[in-house]
C-alpha cells in the first residue's frame, strides 16, 4: 500500500493538462517545495484549488472529498483522513500566489490552427481584450486591497469588493492566453499593458472603447500586433485623407504625446451605423481605429462586421463568472493573496477546457470553430472525471 496517500490524488482530465511533474516544477521554481513531508503538500494544494473552481461554489472539505475519493474506490485509504478546514487556510497561505500564476502563465497560450474557423481574418489571428469585476469576501483586508464599488445613488459603497480581471482572449477557440488582476483603481487600460508580453507578430487586437488611448496603441504596435479598437463615437479623429471604402486616415497625438517629443501613431478611421433588431427605431453609431492602414488589405466593411465578434470575449468571461464559478457566486477567501489563488484556479480550470474542446473537435474546427463547443457539456464532464474514476497519478 502507498506510505504517501496525497500524492495519488488526481483531479481527473484536468491532471492531464496539468500533470504532477509540471506542478511539482512550477512549485520548485517557486520556492514552495516543502522540507518535510505534510499531510497537505504543495503538489496537492494547487490541484485543491483547481478542484475548487472546477466544483464551485462547493466548501472547501466537500472538494476535498471529490479529490481524494478516487482512493477508497481504489481501496487505497489506509489511516488516512482529509484535512480540516483550518489546515488547508494554512496550506494555501504557505504555497502562496506565486505558483498558481506561474502554472497558469506556463501553460497558456494560444491554441487554435491556421485552417481553425473563426480563428484568423485575412492571415491575422485574432485576439480581444477585455475586463470585468468579481466579487469577493467582504473583509477589510479584501476592501483596502481591492476596493469597493460606489452605487451611483449617492448612497455610499457596494456590498461587496471587488476585484478586476482584464483577459487576452484568442477568438476562435476561446482560450484566456494571459491576464491581469487588480483594484477597481488600477483601471482597464493600465492592467491591458501587463498583457503586452502575450501579444505578438500576426494577431490583430480588438478591444472596447475602454482602450483607445495613444499608449495603448502605441503599446501593442510595439509588439508588432496590430489593433481594431473602438472609440467614443463623438472623439474627434482629424481627415487626413478621404478613403474610397469611406474610412480615412487620421493620426493620435496627445499633449502627453506632443510634449514628450513622440511622433503621432498613424491609424485608419471606420464610422458605421447598427440598428437593434429588438428596437428597430434605435440606431447607434460607432467608430473604430485601427493600424491596418491599406483599405484593400482590410476593407472598411470587414472591419465593421470584424468588430461585432469582439463579443466573442465578453461571452468567456460568462462562462468562467456564470457557469463555471457560478450564478451571483462570491469568491470566499478572506484575504488578497487567497484571492489571487482562486482566480488563478479559475482561469487554469478554463484553459484545460478550452483546450479539451479543441482537442475533441478535431477535424470538425475547421468548419465549426472551437468557440462553438459547448462549455458546460464540458465543464459537466470534467466534473464526471473526477468523482466516477479514481484518477491517481504515481508519487
Amino acid at each position: 500500500m502507498p506510505s504517501y496517500l496525497p500524492d495519488l490524488a488526481g483531479i481527473g482530465v484536468l491532471t492531464r493538462m496539468y500533470p504532477p511533474s509540471l506542478v511539482d516544477a512550477v512549485v520548485a521554481e517557486c520556492g514552495r517545495t516543502e522540507r518535510r513531508r505534510r499531510l497537505l503538500p504543495a503538489r496537492l494544494v494547487v490541484y485543491f484549488l483547481l478542484a475548487m473552481a472546477l466544483f464551485s461554489p462547493a466548501p472547501y472539505l466537500e472538494v476535498m472529498r471529490h479529490l481524494v475519493e478516487g482512493l477508497r474506490w481504489a481501496g487505497l485509504w489506509g489511516s488516512w483522513h482529509p484535512p480540516s478546514k483550518a489546515a488547508i487556510f494554512r496550506a494555501r497561505q504557505r504555497l502562496g500566489v506565486e505558483p498558481m500564476a506561474a502554472l497558469f502563465h506556463h501553460c497558456a497560450c494560444p491554441l487554435a490552427t491556421e485552417t481553425m474557423a473563426g480563428a484568423f481574418w485575412r492571415g491575422h489571428r485574432l485576439m480581444a481584450l477585455d475586463g470585468s469585476y468579481l466579487d469577493i469576501a467582504d473583509t477589510q483586508a479584501n476592501a483596502k486591497e481591492f476596493t469597493r464599488p460606489g452605487t451611483g445613488r449617492g448612497e455610499g459603497t457596494g456590498s461587496y469588493p471587488q476585484v478586476l480581471v482584464v483577459v487576452l482572449v484568442e477568438y476562435g477557440t476561446h482560450a484566456v492566453v494571459d491576464a491581469a488582476l487588480g483594484s477597481r483603481n488600477n483601471g482597464e487600460l493600465r492592467l491591458a499593458q501587463d498583457l503586452m508580453g502575450a501579444v505578438g507578430p500576426g494577431m490583430l487586437v480588438l478591444g472596447d472603447r475602454n482602450l483607445p488611448s495613444s499608449a495603448m496603441v502605441r503599446s501593442v504596435v510595439a509588439t508588432g500586433a496590430q489593433v481594431c479598437f473602438r472609440v467614443k463615437a463623438g472623439r474627434h479623429l482629424p481627415v487626413l485623407e478621404q478613403l474610397k471604402d469611406g474610412s480615412w486616415r487620421s493620426e493620435l497625438l496627445t499633449c502627453e504625446d506632443w510634449a514628450a517629443g513622440r511622433d503621432p501613431v498613424p491609424i485608419r478611421a471606420v464610422r458605421y451605423r447598427l440598428s437593434d433588431p429588438g428596437r428597430p427605431s434605435v440606431e447607434e453609431d460607432y467608430l473604430l481605429l485601427t493600424t491596418l492602414l491599406d483599405p484593400r488589405a482590410a476593407p472598411a466593411a470587414e472591419l465593421a462586421a470584424l468588430y461585432g465578434q469582439r463579443w466573442e470575449a465578453e461571452g468567456v468571461l460568462d462562462e468562467i463568472k456564470t457557469h463555471q464559478r457560478g450564478a451571483r457566486t462570491v469568491l470566499v477567501s478572506k484575504d488578497p493573496a487567497g484571492i489571487r489563488q482562486e482566480i488563478y484556479a479559475h482561469l487554469l480550470v478554463h484553459y484545460a477546457l478550452r483546450a479539451q474542446i479543441a482537442q475533441a473537435l478535431g477535424e470538425d474546427a475547421e468548419e465549426l470553430g472551437c468557440n462553438r463547443g459547448s462549455f458546460t457539456t464540458a465543464l459537466r464532464a470534467a466534473r464526471r472525471t473526477v468523482t466516477s474514476t479514481p484518477g491517481l497519478f504515481s508519487p
